[in-house]
C-alpha cells in the first residue's frame, strides 16, 4: 500500500501502534481496535478505524466520539485526536481513569472520511456529502442546496442517487453505532465538526423537522448538568433545527431508529464556531482549510484544549446518568424548562414521563 501521507490518520495510527503494546499489558481495559472500512484512493487504501475502551459488558453506559464526516473540517478530528492521546497517556499512571474504565465504555471514530480529508473536501471521493447521505427526509422546507440535493455530485451538498444504499463510510459509522451505542440502555454520541457562527455550539436532534426530540428532558438535564458544573463554559445549546433544516442527517436517522427502544440515545454535535477563527485573521477566507480550521498555531492549541473538559465530562455524565436522569415529575419540569427555551412557540403535547 502506498503511503498516504495524511497527517491525521498517520498520526490515528500512531495512537493505534500505541494501544497495541498497552493490550497486553492491561487486559482488563478491554482495548480494541478494528478496520471497520477501506476507502479507494487510486493505489492506495485509506482505512476507517474504530477504537473502544472500557467495559464492554451491555449494561454498562457508553459514550462514542466521532469526527472527520467533512474532510474540510480537520479540527473535529485533531480535538478527538488530542483527547484520545490524553487517556492513553493517562493510562500509564491514572488509577481513577481506570476505575472510570470499569464503569463506562469509549469509543472512538476520530476520522470516518479519510477520502475527503485528503483531498481537501467536505465530501467523500464518491462527491457524497455523508451528512446528508442518510434515508431521512426533512418534514419541512429545507435550504436549497444547504439542506441536501440530488441534482449533481458536482454541486455541493449532495445527497446521492435517490434508492442507493448509504455510502460505505456511513454504513461503518451506522455499524459501530448499533453495535457500541444502540445496544446499551444508555449512550451518547459526540460527533465534531466545525464552520458554524461565532460561538461553539452544542446540537441536538431533529435535524429533518422542527419537531422535538422524545428525550428533550433528558437533554435538558445534560446541559444543567454541564452548567451547573462548569459554569464559565461558552457553549450554546440548541437543537439544530432552530438554524436549519436538512435532509439525510445520519443522526437523525440513528436516532430514530432507536427511539421507542425502551433506551436513552443522546446523540450531540459539536458545532465549533470557524467564523470566529476568520474574523481574528482575515485572511483565512482565501485558503479552503482555512474557513473551517484555525491556521494560527497558538489558535489551534486553544481549541484542542479547550474542548477536553467537555469530552471528559460527557464520559463522566454517562458514568452517572442514574443520578442525573430526570424521572417522574422532575422529567416533567425538565420537559417544560426546554420547551420555554427551545420551543416557545409549541405547548408540550404530552408528558414523557418514563
Amino acid at each position: 500500500m502506498l503511503e498516504h501521507k495524511l497527517p491525521e490518520l498517520l498520526e490515528l495510527e500512531r495512537l493505534i501502534g500505541l494501544i497495541q503494546k498497552a493490550v497486553g499489558q492491561a487486559k482488563e481495559l478491554h482495548l480494541d481496535v478494528k478496520t471497520e472500512c477501506e476507502i479507494s484512493m487510486g493505489k492506495r487504501q485509506l482505512p476507517v478505524y474504530s477504537i473502544a475502551m472500557g467495559n464492554p459488558d451491555k449494561d454498562v453506559p457508553a459514550v462514542g466520539f466521532f469526527g472527520g464526516i467533512h474532510g474540510l473540517e480537520r479540527i473535529g478530528t485533531q480535538v478527538l485526536l488530542s483527547f484520545l492521546g490524553s487517556l492513553l497517556e493517562r493510562l500509564r499512571w491514572d488509577h481513577l481513569l481506570h476505575q472510570q474504565l470499569e464503569r463506562v465504555r469509549l469509543v472512538f471514530m476520530p476520522l470516518i472520511n479519510p477520502g475527503g480529508m485528503y483531498q481537501s473536501t467536505r465530501c467523500n471521493p464518491r462527491g457524497i456529502d455523508l451528512m446528508r447521505n442518510a434515508p431521512v427526509d426533512a418534514l419541512d422546507k429545507v435550504p436549497f442546496l444547504l439542506g441536501g440535493q440530488r441534482i449533481s455530485h458536482h454541486l455541493p451538498w449532495f445527497r446521492g442517487a435517490a434508492g442507493a444504499p448509504m455510502e460505505v463510510e456511513n454504513e461503518a459509522l451506522c455499524r459501530v453505532v448499533r453495535k457500541e451505542l444502540l445496544s446499551r440502555r444508555f449512550s451518547i454520541a459526540l460527533d465534531c465538526h466545525s464552520g458554524f457562527g461565532l460561538r461553539d455550539r452544542i446540537w441536538f436532534p431533529h435535524a429533518h423537522t422542527v419537531n422535538p426530540i422524545l428525550h428533550l428532558p433528558d437533554i435538558c438535564a445534560l446541559e444543567d448538568l454541564f452548567s451547573q458544573s462548569y459554569p464559565n463554559h461558552n457553549y450554546i445549546f440548541e437543537p439544530q433545527s432552530r438554524q436549519y433544516l436538512t435532509h439525510g442527517d445520519v443522526w437523525d436517522y440513528l436516532y430514530l431508529d432507536s427511539a421507542g427502544a425502551g433506551q436513552v440515545f443522546l446523540p450531540l454535535t459539536l458545532e465549533m464556531g470557524s467564523w470566529l477563527w476568520v474574523k481574528k485573521n482575515p485572511r483565512q477566507l482565501f485558503s479552503r482549510q482555512g474557513m473551517f480550521n484555525p491556521v494560527a498555531r497558538h489558535r489551534l492549541q486553544r481549541v484542542l484544549r479547550s474542548h477536553t473538559v467537555w469530552l471528559d465530562f460527557l464520559a463522566r455524565a454517562a458514568c452517572g446518568h442514574q443520578n442525573w436522569l430526570p424521572q417522574g415529575e422532575d422529567r416533567d419540569k425538565h420537559q417544560l424548562r426546554a420547551y420555554a427555551r427551545w420551543y416557545p412557540k409549541s405547548a408540550p403535547a404530552q408528558s414523557f414521563q418514563s
